[in-house]
């Protein structure tokens, strides 16, 4: 058993190194939007937020792995936080979603991995879940689990993913910097043609507004027409969807996962999720016939936050009105946007299974179309 940890810690800090080899989109002077980034431009930078990977790369066949995302440090069953699931296009399993959306609150850490690794992931959820202190009374957890399918460079059928590699994922969960590209349940990802993976980013709105922190985090396996800050990109490089129609496809999936300080109740945050898939769309995608693309959205507000038992019947709480929610809008637009260019960025070329290949996004090439379009802010 130390030996299967001690190699799992491995995995992990390879992953974390491996993600952060590749430069990611700013560090070429590509700015997308108008809002400044927090610290570590991600996720993270929402306070309380943290993220782990598992990362697996053995042999010829195996390219898959875990992400979780936690958003407080504490026991989430017993603090549950307000939440909300939103369905761009439903062709995929994100586990738990219905107890999301009928009851407003998130009582688990999120945790994504491959299409088939979902009942594993689940399963070692609800594991972790009931063995937290506090939770020994505990007969019902609503486990969240979402995927994409990473079966072109992984063995997908193998069934890989075990509830050690899940939960491995927990415990390495940290906070600042985020890996990004080949990492977690990105490593066997492929976005617009091109390696995808994970990829992350975050605005900070000005005080005049609040000063909230919007964070995003995605696991990128889709197509379409490749944008990057509204320059045509996969037009220019002729790699896009519909350009060879045998070969070419704009299916599969994309999984984001939107965090924010700010006060919002679940129907808001409902609101804020449906927004990110409009940077989904700004980036070239098009949520095809076969694409499972979903937000879930949670707000880390201790002052808001569901006690799991209470001697009280009702809550009292504060959110913000309605009227303030635009800013947030643009800000989970643009972050969304710029996280899935940054997990292109840092995902590099992979060789999987069936000697299948992926290749990275061309970056220099890239860069090159970008400064003809006057799009490289520096």
């Amino acid at each position: 058993m130390r030996l299967l940890l001690l190699l799992l810690l491995m995995v992990s800090i390879t992953s974390q190194v491996q993600g952060q080899e590749r430069k990611r989109a700013r560090d070429y002077g590509i700015k997308i939007g108008v809002l400044p980034i927090g610290k570590h431009n991600a996720i993270t930078d929402v306070p309380g937020v943290t993220v782990g990977h598992t990362t697996l790369i053995q042999g010829n066949n195996i390219r898959t792995g875990v992400t979780a995302i936690l958003p407080h440090s504490g026991n989430i069953f017993q603090s549950k936080v307000p939440a909300a699931v939103y369905v761009g296009n439903g062709f995929g399993k994100l586990a738990g979603s219905t107890q999301v959306q009928e009851l407003g609150n998130l009582e688990t850490p999120i945790l994504l991995t491959n299409t088939l690794g979902v009942g594993t992931a689940l399963n070692a959820v609800v594991g972790y879940t009931l063995q937290q202190a506090g939770n020994e009374e505990v007969r019902s957890v609503n486990a969240v689990v979402g995927e994409t399918n990473d079966g072109y460079l992984n063995d997908i059928r193998g069934r890989h993913v075990t509830e050690n590699h899940v939960l491995e994922s927990i415990k390495q969960a940290k906070a600042g910097a985020v890996a990004e590209g080949n990492v977690g349940a990105g490593t066997g990802t492929v976005c617009f043609g091109f390696k995808g993976g994970i990829g992350t980013s975050s605005r900070k709105l000005p005080a005049s507004v609040g000063g909230y922190t919007v964070g995003v985090l995605v696991q990128t396996n889709f197509g379409g027409v490749l944008q990057v800050d509204g320059v045509p990109v996969g037009e220019a490089l002729d790699q896009y969807y519909l350009k060879q129609q045998i070969k070419d496809s704009a299916d599969g999936s994309c999984m984001i996962v939107v965090a924010t300080d700010a006060p919002l109740d679940a129907r808001n945050l409902e609101r804020l999720a449906k927004r990110a898939m409009l940077g989904m769309g700004k980036t070239g995608g098009i949520a095809s016939n076969g694409s499972g693309d979903y937000v879930i959205a949670f707000s880390t507000e201790p002052t808001i936050r569901v006690p799991y038992t209470s001697d009280s019947k009702t809550q009292t709480a504060t959110y913000l009105r309605n009227d303030e929610i635009s800013p947030l809008f643009m800000a989970v637009i643009e972050a969304t946007e710029e996280a899935i260019i940054n997990s292109l960025f840092a995902a590099e070329t992979m060789e999987g299974t069936d000697q299948h290949k992926v290749e990275a996004l061309p970056i220099d090439k890239v860069v090159k179309i970008l400064k003809q379009h006057n799009a490289i802010k520096r």
